[in-house]
C-alpha cells in the first residue's frame, strides 16, 4: 500500500513539474535608433539553439517552453548586443528592443533596414499573400487591392490602372513580354493567367512614370521574377476551384521548377442568373530551368503550354431589375450551345553572362503561339414583364411588356506567332547604374471572324423594315498580318548623396519601329528621388514621360460598312500608336505607431493623350473604333497606408480618386425638336464633346487586412474588400448616349480562415504516413461574403419602336469554398 502510495505522489510531482513549464510566445520589433526595423538581427534564447531572424521590418517571432526565467539575446552586425530577461507569467509577451550602433565602424560594414522606395515601381514579397481569398486563382486578384488599381469583373485576371483599358498594362516574367489570348469576351471564358504564383519570387508594380526599360504600354508594368530554388521544394492545392502541383529541385549547378494548374469555375458560375451546364476546364503547365554552364555564364529556360476549354449550354434565365416602383423582370428560355477551346505555348531561352564585376550581359530568345476558337448558335425567346410588389411569389409577375427572339452566331478563329530575340545589359560603376536593350520582333497573325445576331420583337425584325429582313449586327472578317517590330532602349541611374539628402536620377530613351504603318516612335522618360535627412522620415519623387501605346493587333481593326448593313473588318495602315504624356509626383512617409512599421504613400498624377483609338467594352472585350479618332486626359489621387496593423503581418488600405475624360474628334448627331402634334419643328447638330471614358472610376477604396489568434497563430484570417465606382456605358452604336449612364457600385468582400498543421508541432503530423510533410494548410473561404448583386454589363432589349431597355448582367453571388494545401519537404 505504502509502495503504491509512493508512485502516485511521484506521479504527481511529475505532473506539477511538467506544468510549471510554460508555453510562451514572444514577439516584438528590433529597432535602431532612427526608429526603422533592423533586417536579419538574430533573436534567440541564451544557452540553446531556439532562435530566429527579424524580417524587413525588423520583426520577430519566437515560441518557447519556460520554466522559471529565460534570457533572449538580440545582436545584429555593426549594433551593440542586447540582452532581456523573461519571467512567463502571461503566454503572451511582447519585447521590442532598441540596438544602439557600434561607435567603432567595422569594416565596410553594410546595415539593413527597411528599404526606401526610390521609383515609381512598388515591389512586393507575393508568397506572403498565398493564403489570400482569390476566385480567379491568380496574382492578379492581389494587384486590384492596390492604390490605381481596379477591376470590376471577379471572374477575370484583367485589371485597369488609372483610367486605362486591360490591354495598356505590360507584364513581363523574368525580362519576357507575355501575351494572353485575343479573342476572349467574357470573364466566364478565361482560365488561369500566365503567372504561376507558386514559382514566383518577388513582383513588382508601377501604376505610371516607369523607366524605359519597360515596353510601349501606357498604363502600367507588373514585373514577375521567378525564383531559384536552393534545396528540394514541393507543395499541392486542392479547392473546389480546381489545384495545383508544384516541385522545385536544385543541384550543384542545375536547378529546376516544374508547376501544373488546373481550374473549373463550374462551382463559381452556379451562382449566375442564366441557368446551364458549365463546362469550363483550364490546365496549365510552366517549367523554369537554370543550368551554370561556367562560373560566368547561365543558360535558362521558361517554358509554358495552356488548353483552356468552355462548353456553354444554357438552359434558362431569370433577372429581375429596376426600382421599387418599376420593377421589371427579364426572362429567357435557351437552345444551342457554345463551344470555345484556346491554346496558347511559349518558349524562351535566356543566355546570361558576366564578363566582370558589376556588369551582366543576357541573349534572349522566346516565341509565342495561340491558337484560338469561338463558334456558338445560341437562341433565346424572352418575355419582359412587370414586377408587382407582392408577398406571394406566384403573384409578383405582372403583365406581359414585350415579347421577342433572337439568335446569336459566331465561328471566329485566330492564330497568331510572335517570335523575337534579344540583347539585355547592365553596367553598373561608381554612382552609375547603365541598362540597355534591343529586340527585334516577328508578328503573324491569321483571323477569320463570322458573327451575327438576329433580333426578332413582336413579330418583326430589327432593326425593322418593310422590304427586307434586316439583322441587327452581322461582322465578317478574313486577315492575314506579317510584320516586323524593332525596340531599343538605354537608361542611367544616378545616385548622389549630400548634406540635405540622398537623390536618385533616372533618365532613358526608348525606340520602337513597327514595319506595318512605319512609324518610328521615340520615347523619353525621367525620374527624380529625394531622401531628405529629417528627424521624420521622407522620401519624394517624380516622374514624366512620353508613353506610347504601340498597335498590336485589336486596335488597327477598323470596320466599314456596306449598303446593305454588312460590316467588314480591314487593317488600318494608316493607323498611330497612341500617346500620352505622364507626370507623377508622389511621398512617402514612414513612421511607426504602436510600436508597430507604417508608410503613408500619396501620389498625385496626370496623363494626357493624344492619337487616342476609342473603344468600348463589353464584359471583358475591348472593341476599338481601328481609327485616331480622339483625345484623351487622366488625373487623380492615390492614397496608401500600408503596415503592420497586427504585428508580423502586412496590411493596407487604399483610396483613390480620378476624373478621366475623352472627346472624340468630330463625332456628332441630329437633334430635333417636336411640336404637339410630332412634327419637327428644328433641327441641329450637337457635337458632344469631353464625356467620361469607358474605365473612368470617379472613385475607389480597397483594402487587403490580414490577422490571427494572438494565443495561436496557427490560426489566421485574410479579408479583401473592394468598393469602387461604377463604369460609364450606353447603348451599343450610339455615340449620343455613349456614357450617359453609370453601372451599380462594385461591392465585394472576400474573407478566408486558415489553420496551419506544423511538422513537428502538431501531434497529427506525428503520423509515420506524413514524415514528408511540412506544412498543411486548411483554409475555408467566402468568396462575395455579404452577397453583393454587381454588375458587370448589360443586355439591351429592344422593342419595335426601338425603345432600349438594359437589363444587367450579374456577377457571381456568395460561395464558399474549401481548399487544402499541403507543402513537402
Amino acid at each position: 500500500m505504502k509502495n503504491k502510495l509512493f508512485y502516485i505522489f511521484c506521479i504527481l510531482l511529475l505532473s506539477l513539474g511538467t506544468s510549471a513549464q510554460t508555453k510562451v510566445r514572444v514577439y516584438g520589433y528590433v529597432i535602431n535608433t532612427n526608429n526603422r526595423g533592423i533586417e536579419q538581427a538574430n533573436v534567440y534564447f541564451e544557452n540553446s539553439n531556439n532562435g530566429t531572424r527579424t524580417n524587413q521590418n525588423g520583426y520577430y517571432e519566437l515560441f518557447a517552453e519556460i520554466k522559471d526565467s529565460a534570457t533572449i539575446v538580440y545582436s545584429s552586425m555593426g549594433y551593440k548586443s542586447i540582452k532581456h530577461t523573461i519571467h512567463p507569467h502571461q503566454k503572451i509577451i511582447q519585447i521590442s528592443v532598441e540596438l544602439p550602433s557600434l561607435e567603432k565602424q567595422i569594416g565596410d560594414v553594410e546595415v539593413i533596414g527597411q528599404r526606401r522606395q526610390t521609383s515609381t515601381l512598388d515591389m512586393l514579397d507575393a508568397t506572403k499573400y498565398r493564403l489570400m481569398p482569390n476566385a480567379a486563382g491568380g496574382i492578379e486578384s492581389l494587384l486590384i487591392t492596390f492604390a490605381g488599381v481596379s477591376s470590376n469583373n471577379e471572374l477575370s485576371s484583367q485589371y485597369n490602372v488609372r483610367g486605362g483599358n486591360f490591354d495598356e498594362n505590360i507584364v513581363y516574367v523574368n525580362g519576357i513580354e507575355v501575351y494572353r489570348p485575343l479573342l476572349v469576351r467574357a470573364g466566364q471564358q478565361e482560365g488561369l493567367s500566365f503567372i504561376n504564383p507558386d514559382m514566383v519570387k518577388n513582383v513588382s508594380f508601377s501604376a505610371g512614370g516607369f523607366d524605359a526599360k519597360y515596353g510601349d504600354k501606357m498604363s502600367s508594368v507588373l514585373d514577375i521574377n521567378y525564383k531559384k530554388p536552393t534545396e528540394f521544394e514541393a507543395s499541392l492545392s486542392a479547392s473546389l476551384l480546381g489545384g495545383t502541383a508544384y516541385i522545385g529541385t536544385a543541384g550543384k549547378s542545375f536547378t529546376q521548377m516544374h508547376g501544373f494548374r488546373y481550374k473549373t469555375s463550374a462551382y463559381l458560375l452556379g451562382t449566375l442568373d442564366t441557368n446551364a451546364e458549365y463546362n469550363p476546364a483550364f490546365f496549365d503547365y510552366q517549367t523554369y530551368m537554370t543550368f551554370q554552364l561556367k562560373p560566368k555564364w547561365e543558360l535558362t529556360f521558361l517554358g509554358n503550354f495552356s488548353q483552356n476549354s468552355y462548353q456553354f449550354t444554357p438552359v434558362s434565365r431569370e433577372t429581375s431589375f429596376g426600382t421599387y416602383n418599376m420593377g421589371r423582370k427579364l426572362t429567357i428560355y435557351f437552345e444551342g450551345q457554345e463551344q470555345d477551346l484556346f491554346r496558347t505555348s511559349f518558349g524562351a531561352f535566356t543566355l546570361n553572362y558576366k564578363p566582370l564585376a558589376g556588369m551582366n550581359l543576357s541573349l534572349l530568345a522566346s516565341s509565342y503561339y495561340t491558337n484560338e476558337n469561338e463558334t456558338y448558335d445560341i437562341l433565346g425567346e424572352y418575355v419582359l414583364s412587370e414586377v408587382k410588389m407582392e408577398l406571394d411569389p406566384a403573384k409578383q409577375t405582372g403583365e406581359s411588356l414585350g415579347v421577342g427572339k433572337y439568335h446569336q452566331h459566331a465561328r471566329n478563329r485566330l492564330n497568331a506567332t510572335v517570335a523575337n530575340i534579344a540583347h539585355l545589359g547592365e553596367y553598373e560603376v561608381d554612382h552609375h547604374k547603365m541598362k540597355w536593350g534591343v529586340k527585334i520582333q516577328n508578328e503573324i497573325i491569321s483571323d477569320k471572324i463570322s458573327e451575327w445576331e438576329w433580333r426578332d420583337s413582336a413579330g418583326y425584325s430589327l432593326p425593322f423594315s418593310d422590304k427586307q429582313v434586316n439583322l441587327y449586327y452581322n461582322v465578317k472578317a478574313s486577315n492575314t498580318l506579317s510584320t516586323w517590330r524593332t525596340t531599343a532602349f538605354y537608361q542611367d541611374t544616378y545616385k548622389w548623396n549630400s548634406d540635405a539628402g540622398s537623390y536618385t536620377f533616372t533618365g532613358g530613351l526608348r525606340a520602337n519601329y513597327w514595319t506595318f504603318n512605319n512609324e518610328l516612335l521615340v520615347s523619353p522618360r525621367l525620374s527624380v528621388s529625394f531622401l531628405p535627412h529629417w528627424k521624420r522620415d521622407f522620401s519624394f519623387r517624380f516622374a514624366t514621360g512620353v508613353y506610347y501605346q504601340a498597335p498590336f493587333y485589336k486596335e488597327i481593326r477598323d470596320t466599314l460598312s456596306d449598303a446593305l448593313g454588312n460590316v467588314n473588318i480591314n487593317l488600318n495602315t494608316n493607323i498611330k500608336a497612341q500617346r500620352s504624356l505622364h507626370f507623377v509626383l508622389g511621398g512617402d512617409h514612414y513612421f511607426r505607431a504602436w510600436g508597430r512599421p507604417f508608410k503613408f504613400t500619396t501620389e498625385a498624377y496626370l496623363k494626357l493623350a493624344d492619337r487616342v483609338i476609342s473603344y468600348s467594352v463589353d464584359n471583358v472585350r475591348i472593341i476599338y473604333s481601328g481609327k485616331n479618332d480622339a483625345k484623351a486626359y487622366t488625373a487623380g489621387l492615390d492614397f496608401k497606408l500600408f503596415g503592420e496593423l497586427v504585428p508580423g503581418t502586412d496590411s493596407w488600405i487604399n483610396f483613390s480618386l480620378m476624373d478621366a475624360k475623352e472627346d472624340i474628334l468630330d463625332d456628332s448627331y441630329i437633334n430635333h425638336t417636336y411640336d404637339a402634334d410630332g412634327k419637327v419643328l428644328t433641327t441641329n447638330t450637337v457635337y458632344p464633346g469631353w464625356a467620361s471614358s469607358p474605365s473612368e472610376q470617379r472613385y475607389t477604396f480597397s483594402t487587403m487586412f490580414q490577422d490571427y489568434l494572438p494565443n495561436n497563430p496557427k490560426y489566421k484570417l485574410q479579408l479583401k474588400f473592394i468598393w469602387s465606382d461604377g463604369l460609364p456605358f450606353g447603348p451599343p452604336r450610339n455615340s449620343q448616349y455613349r456614357a450617359a449612364f453609370r453601372t451599380p457600385t462594385y461591392r465585394r468582400a472576400d474573407i478566408g480562415v486558415s489553420r496551419v498543421l506544423v511538422s513537428g508541432s502538431d501531434k497529427v503530423m506525428n503520423n509515420p504516413v506524413l514524415k514528408h510533410v511540412k506544412n498543411i494548410w486548411l483554409n475555408l473561404e467566402v468568396f462575395n461574403m455579404l452577397d453583393f448583386k454587381n454588375v458587370n454589363s448589360y443586355y439591351w432589349v429592344t422593342d419595335i419602336y426601338n425603345h432600349q431597355m438594359a437589363v444587367p448582367n450579374y456577377l457571381t453571388g456568395r460561395q464558399l469554398n474549401v481548399k487544402v494545401m499541403v507543402d513537402l519537404k
